[in-house]
Order: structure tokens, then C-alpha cells, then sequence
């Protein structure tokens, strides 16, 4: 288990980061009610009331079922594995009282959904767990710690989103040869999805709107699902797709220019209009770099679109992926207040973000590219073949 190997490391060196002792996230049943941050410490769910510590110094601790015990400890990646039949308690109390941490981070949070994955009532329990054991006091959200460990991939990480972005990008050139005038969304969305079905593949997000297919003008907007709506020539068609690979998402957005009778390229205000979103992509790509705050980023894109005689777009201008398509606390986006502390964040190096500005162009549709980009040491650079030029159709 090469990744959870790497990520409980990685936890360990935030935990020091941070000057925090230790994290705990506490978990059961985790098929009804999965912790997003479980991936990284187990590759299965649990049923039992389970524990999973790691602290600054470098120890893993997992206290699990009896019955799950075989499978942890097959891991290799624990420094301890313990296991129960009647409570976790007793178990979870002695463990604590041996390591003494000032300072247990653990899973929920008022801002970020990632970090948030520990529910009311397994808080209730933990409390008067720890309470018993003297420890409640020393409680605080593992949000600072949950954000980095997801945002700084690991090579593993990395690798296995570049594979789900060649696959992406390799179906995308498939269904370019399957739009045609007189189909519909959902013939070109079925198309899609029987692709990625026949490569053994999952949608990267839910299957009713991955891929999403919009032609034309007036259409319902992003995060809705294919219609019978019909392709018609002179429309823009736009499509919000992704694949998981090893557990891992892309998230690209492409888009086409149906012809015309007689017509050798698209009309000026379409190709105006993409040629807006492509510079505005490369303009808050170059903006892109450790230090940066997402909301200054954002304003690249959407001051540059706005100032080109366009509406501001209705969105971030990009969010992280990983494991979900939307992954991580830190966002690209404007100053709202749905988005909280988000566009705050600093960006770090190892971070994968989307850039996906969009605009309409009236009587012809939405244009939109969304591209996806690796921020590094000196800047951010293209995990995706960028869009430079309307897909004829």
C-alpha cells in the first residue's frame, strides 16, 4: 500500500509543521458514513468503531474491530495495530494516555467539507472518550492538516492523475468524430459513457451529469444533465468531462463549433469569444504559484473576461482535484461568501487545480475550456494538452 505508506509520512511531517501531536480520525460503519480522509489510512471501509492515530514523531496506531484486525495489519504500513470485541474505549484511552499529546487534531470543520468527515454523533462519543481520559480539553480541527495532506500530492498521486487525464483527453478525440448536426446530448453523452465503461473505467463524478453535453444557446448550465436537445449547426456544444483512474479524477471541459452550410470556420464572435477564454486561462495559469492567494488568481481570469466586453462568469475560476473532482479547501474563486476562507488559501507546490473560465456568446452558446495544471516549485504548469483552437465539427 505504496500511497497510504506515503501519505501517513507525509501526515507526520504536518503534524511537526504545525506544532500538533497528534491526529486521530474516528470512524465506523464508513460505508454509510465514509470519512474523505479514510482513503489515506485504510483501503477498505470499516464496520466497527475504529481509530486510526498518527503522531509527529512518526508513529501509526490503528485500534480496529477483531474481525478487520488481519487486514490492517496485512498493510505493513502501522507501527502498532491493536483490535476489540466489546469497546474501543479502554483500547483507545490507554493508547492515548501512553503517547500524552497537548494537541489531537482530529476530522471536522466549519469551512472545508474534506476535513469534515467526523458527524455529530461520533464527535458526542469521542468527547466522552477523551473525556475520561482527561483528554477533551486538548481537542482542535485537523483542517490545516487535512487541507495540505490532500493538496501536496505525492508521486503516486500525480501519476495516476496524469493517466486519468490521457484517458479523458483520448475519449474526448473519440466523440469528435460521433457530434454530428441532428444528435442529441444524451446519443453524445451515451457515447462517452459507454467508452469509458468498455476501458473499465468510472466517471469522475456522478454518471446522471459526467459526462455533461451543452449545444447551443439557453441551455440549462454546468452541473445539469443531457437532454434530448438536438446539435444543430452555427451552435457552440460544449462538454464537462472526467474519468477516475486508480482512484484518481480529471476534470476537462472542451469545446466545439458545429458549421454551418458553406462555412469554412466559425463567425468572428465565436472565435472572439474563444480566444478570450484561452488567454485568460494562460494569464491566471502564469499567476499561478506558491504564495499566491486564490482569489487573486481569480481575478486574473474574471478581470480580463470583463474587461473584454464579457459578463463576469458565475464561478471560481478553478478548484483542486484528487480522489473527488473537487478536492481540497484551497479554491480559485472571487470573494464570496459560499466560498468562506477558501480563496484565501495560499497556494502550495503539489497542488492540482482546474482553470475553467466561461463565457456566452449570444444566439450561439456557452465557450468554455477547463484545463488542469500541477503547481510547482516556480509556478504551474499543464497536466492537460491545452485547448488552443475550436474543435470543428
Amino acid at each position: 500500500m505504496q500511497l497510504i505508506n506515503e501519505k501517513i509520512r507525509q501526515a507526520a511531517s504536518i503534524l511537526r509543521e504545525l506544532d500538533l501531536d497528534c491526529w486521530l480520525t474516528f470512524v465506523r460503519e464508513t460505508s454509510v458514513t465514509p470519512d474523505p480522509m479514510l482513503s489515506f489510512l485504510s483501503p477498505s471501509d470499516l464496520t466497527w468503531h475504529s481509530a486510526f492515530l498518527v503522531t509527529g514523531r512518526g508513529e501509526s496506531i490503528a485500534i480496529v474491530g477483531d474481525l478487520e484486525r488481519k487486514g490492517i495489519e496485512e498493510l505493513g504500513v502501522y507501527s502498532q495495530v491493536h483490535s476489540y470485541v466489546e469497546s474501543i474505549a479502554p483500547l483507545l484511552q490507554e493508547v492515548l494516555r501512553k503517547i500524552n499529546p497537548d494537541r489531537i487534531a482530529v476530522n471536522y470543520s466549519v469551512t472545508s467539507e474534506i476535513a469534515d468527515g467526523l458527524s455529530h454523533g461520533m464527535f458526542l462519543l469521542l468527547m466522552e472518550i477523551l473525556g475520561e481520559a482527561g483528554f477533551s480539553d486538548r481537542v482542535l480541527s485537523a483542517e490545516p492538516l487535512a487541507s495540505r495532506l490532500r493538496a501536496r500530492k505525492t508521486g503516486t498521486e500525480i501519476r495516476a492523475i496524469k493517466k486519468a487525464v490521457r484517458e479523458t483527453e483520448d475519449i474526448f478525440s473519440l466523440v469528435s468524430g460521433f457530434i454530428a448536426p441532428g444528435r442529441t446530448e444524451m446519443e453524445i453523452a451515451g457515447f462517452m459513457s459507454r467508452e469509458v465503461a468498455e476501458r473499465g473505467l468510472v466517471p469522475a463524478w456522478d454518471a446522471a451529469h459526467c459526462p455533461a453535453v451543452f449545444t447551443g444557446p439557453d441551455t440549462a448550465g454546468a452541473h445539469y444533465r443531457p437532454t434530448g436537445r438536438v446539435v444543430e449547426k452555427g451552435h457552440v456544444l460544449n462538454m464537462d468531462f472526467g474519468v477516475k483512474v486508480e482512484s484518481y479524477c480529471s476534470d476537462l471541459q472542451r469545446t466545439f463549433y458545429i458549421l454551418e452550410d458553406g462555412e469554412k470556420g466559425a463567425p468572428p464572435e465565436v472565435r472572439q469569444g474563444f480566444s478570450v477564454i484561452v488567454e485568460a486561462i494562460e494569464k491566471s495559469r502564469q499567476a499561478l504559484r506558491p504564495g499566491a492567494r486564490g482569489v487573486d488568481v481569480d481575478a486574473v481570469a474574471r478581470e480580463f473576461i470583463v474587461s473584454s466586453g464579457y459578463a463576469e462568469f458565475p464561478h471560481g475560476l478553478g478548484h483542486q482535484v484528487g480522489r473527488f473532482a473537487h478536492d481540497g479547501t484551497a479554491l480559485l474563486g472571487p470573494a464570496w461568501a459560499k466560498y468562506s476562507r477558501k480563496p484565501f488559501e495560499p497556494v502550495e507546490p503539489g497542488m492540482v487545480f482546474t482553470l475553467e473560465p466561461r463565457l456566452t456568446v449570444p444566439g450561439r452558446g456557452v465557450v468554455t475550456v477547463e484545463e488542469m495544471v500541477l503547481v510547482g516549485d516556480n509556478g504551474a504548469e499543464y497536466l492537460s494538452t491545452p485547448q488552443k483552437e475550436l474543435l470543428l465539427v
